[in-house]
């Protein structure tokens, strides 16, 4: 494995470097450099390039004392990040036998094309990493897979659509015919997600991998809904007879707190059957049970019902994915269901004496889901 370094990186990580003796197949080199994620704070974050696909991988945590190791941190941030994105993991065993993990060999980069996009790619995987960074309140100390976020993006971008790509859909495409193998091929689950709003349901048909965490299956959910993340939530897993078995919470402090878990259960206080959000992931639930509730916000009580459709045993794309997408939802802090259907019969007359100010406070909102909500697409 070839990793090309800047000057910057190398002077950090106190090694001497020259340019390669020999050529080696793009798709086994990579162009690192060590930049920072917050303006006026040192750096913090080393980005690397792929040379074939401009796929991204970032690791963020990394000061000028956390160099020792950094070659072994590198390779398995390259694994992390492909298995984070539910790559075949035989695929991705294959590449990095053939990328010689553990098999470092770094060089100077002089190439002044990768040196400028991976100047981009910086930039944009500093954007992510903050905000992350920042919606944690500084919670994330190390991450190594933020580059599942930061090669969505379409590059080269204003060319013809021979040129312009993806580089997550490139990065598989090439790993997938040089291993052989398909590029994904895991279990999967198909769910219906449905927030009653009594006038009408909104309703969300996903597809996510079956050992989903719940931490990020909760992200999906915020997405899917456009919840902004502001509240708490909790999950309530229920058996076949519609009794709940399980609470699932999102901090240890929750632990027994939630108002709508103890109407079910009677209980004020930390039980079994209530666990921590961090411990779990989807596939521990589904399908042994089929049904789910998903609550956000326990003063408006956004109360999702998630059913299992069906389980996909090899599923051979992208997830999480949004199949399809019905109904608008509420705006954030709008009073329950009772209060949304107040503002929403605001909303749709113009004529009412407290539209303007309703239009002013809700923004962009709009009584129906516009077009490209509504389309498929990939959840990141």
């Amino acid at each position: 494995m070839r990793i090309a370094l800047t000057k910057k990186l190398a002077d950090a990580m106190g090694v001497k470097i020259a340019l390669a003796k020999t050529e080696t197949e793009p798709l086994f080199s990579w162009t690192a450099n060590w930049t920072n994620t917050f303006d006026g704070r040192k750096e913090d974050m080393v980005v690397m390039l792929n040379s074939a696909t401009r796929f991204t991988v970032v690791i963020w945590g990394v000061k000028r004392n956390q160099f020792k190791g950094i070659a072994a941190k590198m390779t398995t941030a390259i694994r992390n990040t492909l298995l984070a994105l539910n790559f075949n993991s035989e695929m991705v065993d294959e590449y990095m036998h053939r990328l010689g993990e553990g098999e470092v060999e770094f060089c100077s980069n002089n190439d002044r094309k990768i040196t400028a996009q991976l100047n981009k790619h910086c930039f944009e995987a500093s954007y992510v990493a903050g905000r992350v960074v920042n919606a944690s309140c500084g919670e994330i100390k190390f991450c190594d897979t933020f580059g599942t976020r930061t090669s969505r993006g379409i590059v080269d971008y204003g060319k013809s659509d021979s040129e312009h790509y993806v580089p997550v859909e490139k990065m598989a495409q090439a790993l997938s015919e040089l291993t052989g193998k398909p590029s994904y091929n895991y279990h999967a689950f198909e769910l219906l997600v449905t927030l009653d709003l009594e006038i009408y349901q909104a309703t969300r048909r996903l597809i996510v991998p079956a050992d989903i965490p719940l931490e990020q299956f909760h992200k999906v959910l915020q997405k899917v809904f456009d919840w902004k993340n502001c509240h708490l939530h909790d999950f309530t897993v229920f058996d076949k007879s519609g009794n709940p078995v399980t609470r699932i919470v999102c901090h240890s402090e929750d632990l027994g707190k939630m108002l709508g878990f103890n109407l079910f259960f009677g209980a004020n206080d930390k039980r079994d059957d209530e666990v921590l959000e961090s411990d779990c992931k989807l596939s521990d639930y589904f399908p042994e049970h089929k049904t789910m509730l998903y609550t956000y916000d326990m003063g408006d009580s956004w109360e999702h019902v998630i059913e299992l459709i069906r389980v996909i045993d090899a599923h051979d794309a992208e997830s999480p994915y949004l199949l399809e997408a019905v109904g608008q939802t509420p705006p954030e802090d709008v009073g329950g269901v009772g209060g949304f259907l107040d503002f929403r019969e605001v909303m749709l007359n113009p004529n009412h004496p407290e539209y303007a100010e309703m239009k002013e406070w809700v923004g962009y909102w709009s009584p129906e889901l516009r077009e490209w909500e509504m389309k498929p697409k990939v959840i990141d």
